[in-house]
């Protein structure tokens, strides 16, 4: 595969991962079984934001590698790719607020989504820059 079908297909995966995404958060599961409120004292609910949030800006990195080529870029790129990811983390709470009657937003899913994109994006960025180093 050459670097240009690798960074094709990053993008189309980066574009259903998205579509995946307002699937989730704006589908309508009656028949979805019982699931334990908790694991660990922690609402699954939480657990399942936190899950669909974290591969954002791993996605977003392989979808738009080539721009992350130097230290002052790669900070730039990440800071963005951060934002980007709370912006959307926030659309679909507001969302789900104002444009369902059978869901609602949600400021504890916000900040599940939050921790979930800061930590992938912590981790993206300490690995970009340690490739950057080599």
């Amino acid at each position: 595969m050459t670097p240009r079908q690798r960074l094709l297909a990053a993008r189309i995966v980066f574009a259903l991962y998205l579509a995946a995404i307002v699937w989730l958060c704006f589908g309508q599961f009656d028949s979805v079984p019982d699931i334990p409120r908790s694991y660990w004292g922690i609402p699954t609910d939480k657990i399942v934001h936190f899950l669909m949030f974290f591969p954002f800006p791993v996605l977003a990195y392989y979808a738009f590698d080539r721009y992350s080529d130097r230290f002052g870029t790669s900070v730039l790129w990440t800071a963005v790719t951060f934002g980007a990811g709370l912006l959307i983390a926030a659309g679909t709470e507001v969302g789900q607020a104002r444009l369902t009657s059978y869901r609602s937003g949600d400021i504890h899913d916000f900040n599940a989504d939050f921790l979930a994109i800061g930590i992938s994006t912590l981790i993206v960025l300490t690995l970009n820059l340690r490739k950057l180093r080599k």
